[in-house]
């Protein structure tokens, strides 16, 4: 395998950085294209309750996404630690005792699922008329979960083992592969919701057999590592699995609170707006995982090059690391926010014909919720930085700040005060006051680290 050129110990910090966040950055946009067909085919082809059905669903499977996400943050911060020091065998113990804990956890999930469906889809916000799409657009999702999950710890793992651009080609593979198939099975095969969710599970298999063949076949350092099966082995690997959850715990906040959002969300706009206010609520709810998707890459490019020289103890690549990577985030937030503020209409009318209901209000409320985008991208930045240092106490508070403390009492006060107009502010609201708390905080540290 033709391996990128990757010295997180002594090259350039932006080079390095932008060795890593280029080809994370084209994967998230590939990702996000899919977010955007998706809605768009399911929007045109089976019509705004199938919307709004997805919409009910995806908090569930952001569940999924951040049980990934947690362990292979937590992967990849101890990994690079490990790889720090030199100790490659612990490293590979890090990676394996990760993918053991994703195979008991799903296997869990996906019996749970299979037993308590629809009460699973009320408890998310489905009403009556969108119960049978919804679970069926659940249930064809199963296959795919495990797989999903070797897909989200693989690509922390694949690009700490220095080969971000394979990682780019997982996820543009198993995006492009998404896309022609949702459009392959709306729209010539007709298969409604469920033939989107096929497509969804059928494109997570590939992409999680493509992390495992790089592992078994081409990585370098990060390889599967064979665990002892004796008493301390298992304690040792609980220990371990319970230090990643830590570690990435702010990250599987972070997902749960885009969950917690849509649940929240899809109840207020239902009780104001009813189910064209949900499928209008579903139009932002695809973008944001976009705004998500953009931040997180900045995040995930900028963690192996702060945990590593974190662990080699210099302090001074850190924090260049950080501020290059602040200085990305304000920049792709402004982009994203401009692009909602001026671009409401042609975004609302991809994915819901405009002489609909929903249509209306999607396009009046996009450019409010656009407003949280640069706060987002700093506070997410700033969280990675905090799990890529180990804090997990910072990192974890910050999350739940701006994903539950604020978010969820803001969706409720804020319709008080502007009406519908507070439904779409809630999100950007819970983001500002957040960073404001994040930025005096870390101000307020570095002043008094001055002054001693």
């Amino acid at each position: 395998m033709n391996r990128d050129n990757i010295d997180f110990r002594n090259g350039e910090i932006g080079r390095l950085f932008r060795s890593l966040f280029f080809p994370t950055l084209v994967a998230m946009v590939f990702n996000s294209a899919l977010n955007i067909c998706d809605g768009m085919f399911v929007g045109h082809g089976v019509g705004p309750d199938a919307l709004a059905a997805i919409n009910i669903v995806a908090p569930y499977f952001m569940l999924c996404i951040g049980i990934g996400l947690m362990f292979g943050f937590g992967a990849s911060v101890i990994g690079s630690i490990r790889l720090s020091e030199d100790n490659v065998k612990a490293a590979r113990i890090i990676m394996t005792q990760a993918y053991l804990a994703g195979a008991v956890i799903f296997a869990i999930v996906i019996a749970l699922t299979l037993i308590f469906t629809d009460e699973i889809l009320y408890l998310l916000g489905s009403s009556d008329r969108l119960i049978d799409q919804a679970r069926s657009y659940l249930l064809w999702l199963l296959p795919g979960f495990f797989f999903f999950y070797l897909q989200c710890v693989g690509m922390m793992l694949v690009r700490l083992d220095g080969s971000p651009k394979y990682a780019m080609s997982v996820q543009i593979v198993a995006a492009v592969l998404n896309i022609f198939l949702d459009w392959l099975m709306v729209f010539p095969l007709d298969m409604g919701i469920s033939g989107a969710s096929i497509a969804t599970s059928f494109s997570c298999i590939v992409g999680g057999t493509m992390v495992l063949v790089y592992f078994i076949f081409f990585s370098d350092k990060l390889k599967f590592y064979r665990l002892k099966r004796t008493r301390k082995s298992l304690m040792l690997t609980l220990r371990n699995i319970g230090y990643m959850s830590r570690i990435g715990f702010a990250t599987f906040l972070s997902e749960i609170a885009m969950g917690g959002m849509m649940v929240t969300g899809n109840y207020m706009f239902l009780q104001r707006l009813g189910e064209a206010g949900v499928a209008a609520f579903s139009v932002g709810c695809y973008l944001f995982p976009i705004i998500f998707s953009i931040s997180n890459a900045v995040a995930q490019s900028s963690q192996p090059i702060i945990s590593f020289n974190y662990g080699a103890h210099d302090m001074t690549r850190v924090f260049k690391a950080l501020r290059l990577a602040l200085e990305t985030a304000t920049l792709c937030g402004l982009l994203i926010s401009i692009c909602m503020w001026t671009g409401s209409p042609f975004l609302a009318a991809i994915f819901l014909p405009a002489e609909t209901e929903a249509f209306a209000i999607a396009a009046d409320g996009l450019p409010l919720l656009g407003l949280c985008s640069l706060f987002f991208a700093v506070n997410i930045t700033f969280i990675g930085y905090y799990q890529s240092t180990e804090r997990v106490v910072a990192s974890t508070v910050y999350s739940m700040l701006r994903g539950i403390v604020f978010v969820i009492p803001a969706f409720i006060l804020l319709p008080y005060v502007f009406d519908d107009n507070g439904l779409w502010l809630a999100v950007p609201s819970a983001e500002l006051i957040t960073m404001v708390i994040i930025i005096a905080v870390y101000l307020n540290g570095k002043r008094r680290l001055a002054r001693s």
